[in-house]
């Protein structure tokens, strides 16, 4: 998936800030390509945490909990 189509799928969703997210993911349909970019494309899996509005700090330890499994 590119950048361009994360973008777009996340566009479609409104009031996404009030979700957690695991439920970002699953309502911009991106829950499967962020489980895939987890494990073969760190970059990748933080610019869709970027893109759904999670902050900094959370995504550094989104990451880090991956990597320590």
């Amino acid at each position: 998936m590119t950048e361009k189509e994360i973008i777009d799928k996340v566009k479609t969703v409104e009031n996404i800030g009030g979700m957690t997210v695991n439920e970002r993911l699953y309502m911009c349909g991106l829950t499967d390509e962020f489980d895939r970019c987890l494990k073969e494309d760190k970059n990748k899996a933080d610019f869709i945490l970027k893109t759904i509005g999670v902050d900094q700090d959370s995504i550094i330890k989104i990451l880090q909990n991956q990597e320590n499994k």
